[in-house]
C-alpha cells in the first residue's frame, strides 16, 4: 500500500548537494498543485542555503515524471469546472515561479531522469542546467494530446535548446522519442545504462559541488542571459564579472594549483 503520509516531494542535503525527489511513485510522479507548492518552497530553500553547492532533481520509483495529474484534471473538469478554470492561471504562475528559480539560481541544477519524462516533468528537465538520462527513457511534450499548448516554460526553453522548427515539431505532433534522440537534439547532456544512473549522477553532482561555485554561478548567469541581450550588453557584463571574480579566493587558488600542478580546492568564495 502507498504511504499517504509521505511528503509528495522530498529534500535531502548532504555534502553540499541538495537532492529534490518527486515522490508519488504509485502515480508515476504525476505533479499535483500540492507538489508544485512544495517545489516552489524547496527550490527557494536550496537557492538561499549557502551550504548547497549543487541541486539534483530526480523521481522516485519507476519513472522521473509522467507530467501533470490528468486524473485530477478530469475530476475537476467534471465536477467543478468553474473552480478548475478560475485557478488555472494561479497554478501555472506557481509552476513558472519554480521553473524560473531553477533557471536562475546561482548554483548548478542537474535533472537525473529515467523511464518517462512528460509534460511538466519535461519542462523541469528543460529548465535544469544539465540532464543525465538513463538509456531507454522516453520523452514527450504531451500537451497536444489533451488539447493544450506547452506550459511550464517549455515554449521558452525548447526553441533555445533545439531550435524553432524542432520545437514546433515536438509541440505540434507530440511524438514520443527516446533518450538517444533527446541526446542528439541537445535536450540531454549524457546517457548511461539505467543501473548506472544513480552513480553517474552522484559523480557529476560531486564534481559540480566541488567546483568554483561563484565562477560557475556567473557563467550560468551570462549564458542564460545571452540570448535575451545584445553583444554589447553581454561583453560589458562579461568584463564586469571578470573584474569581480579576479579578486576571489577561488581564482587565486585556481592559479596557484595550476602553477603547482595539483588539483584545486575551491571554497566558493
Amino acid at each position: 500500500m502507498p504511504d499517504d503520509s509521505a511528503p509528495p516531494v522530498l529534500l535531502d542535503i548532504a555534502d553540499g548537494i541538495a537532492t529534490i525527489t518527486l515522490n508519488r511513485p504509485d502515480a508515476r510522479n504525476a505533479v499535483t498543485p500540492a507538489m508544485t507548492d512544495r517545489l516552489v518552497a524547496l527550490t527557494e530553500q536550496v537557492e538561499r542555503d549557502d551550504a548547497v553547492r549543487c541541486v539534483v532533481l530526480k523521481g522516485a520509483g519507476k519513472c522521473f515524471s509522467a507530467g501533470g495529474d490528468v486524473t485530477k484534471f478530469q475530476e475537476e473538469l467534471t465536477h467543478n469546472r468553474a473552480h478548475y478554470t478560475a485557478n488555472l492561471e494561479l497554478r501555472l504562475a506557481q509552476s513558472n515561479l519554480m521553473m524560473g528559480r531553477l533557471r536562475r539560481m546561482p548554483k548548478p541544477v542537474v535533472a537525473s531522469v529515467h523511464a518517462a519524462v512528460s509534460g511538466i516533468g519535461f519542462s523541469m528537465a528543460l529548465a535544469s542546467d544539465f540532464v543525465i538520462a538513463a538509456e531507454g527513457t522516453v520523452f514527450v511534450l504531451v500537451h497536444r494530446h489533451i488539447a493544450l499548448a506547452p506550459d511550464g516554460g517549455a515554449s521558452y526553453f525548447l526553441p533555445r535548446i533545439i531550435g524553432e522548427r524542432r520545437a514546433l515539431e515536438l509541440a505540434m505532433l507530440g511524438e514520443r522519442f527516446d533518450a538517444a534522440r533527446a541526446h542528439e537534439l541537445g535536450i540531454v547532456n549524457w546517457l548511461c545504462p539505467p543501473e548506472e544512473l544513480e552513480q553517474r549522477t552522484a559523480a557529476l553532482a560531486a564534481r559540480l559541488a566541488g567546483g568554483p561555485t561563484a565562477a560557475m554561478a556567473n557563467a550560468k548567469a551570462l549564458i542564460r542571459g545571452s540570448l535575451d541581450r545584445s553583444w554589447t550588453e553581454v561583453a560589458a557584463e562579461e568584463a564586469r564579472i571578470a573584474g569581480r571574480l579576479v579578486l576571489s579566493d577561488d581564482h587565486l587558488e585556481g592559479v596557484n594549483a595550476f602553477i603547482e600542478k595539483r588539483p584545486p580546492s575551491f571554497k566558493g568564495r
